[in-house]
């Protein structure tokens, strides 16, 4: 039996409960980003989730960018000329379509993700320190439901 919109058990409503864990990670997720702003200069948020899914996806073109970005196309083609006046990313034409280019990462842009990660990491790595197992072992498996809840939206 799922959660309906009030938890029998404790009697907190799931509108309360979503509350909750949506401020739980806009705060983390600020967090992070401020952890990282050193790596991060020039970038936005979006520039930096458009270069993890390059890198995650490979080569590929501006408008399957913006799909996977959820994101229409003019704001990718900002998005991608801020990256490669950083000096991420590398285009090469379309070998399927003349019209238009493949968008892939470069070894600079590999580096500025493996760099910004290592802060986060580390960031998360020190507040974790002093959890238990316990707790430990309960954030990585909220961290597996997260995923598989976003996942469910691309259905």
């Amino acid at each position: 039996m799922s959660a309906d919109l009030e938890d029998i058990t404790r009697g907190i409503p799931l509108s309360e409960r979503a509350a909750h864990l949506r401020t739980a990670i806009v705060r983390t997720a600020r967090r992070l980003r401020q952890e990282a702003a050193a790596e991060t200069s020039g970038l936005t948020p979006t520039s930096v989730a458009a270069l993890a899914t390059i890198e995650r996806h490979g080569p590929m073109t501006p408008s399957e960018i913006a799909e996977i970005e959820r994101v229409k196309r003019p704001t990718i083609t900002r998005t991608l000329a801020c990256l490669e006046r950083e000096g991420l990313i590398d285009r090469a034409p379309d070998p399927a379509d003349g019209r238009s280019s493949l968008v892939g990462l470069n070894g600079a842009g590999r580096e500025r993700l493996r760099r910004l990660r290592g802060r986060k990491n580390a960031y998360l790595a020190r507040r974790m320190k002093d959890l238990t197992s316990e707790e430990v072992e309960t954030l990585e498996r909220a961290a597996e439901i997260l995923e598989r809840m976003r996942e469910g939206e691309r259905s």
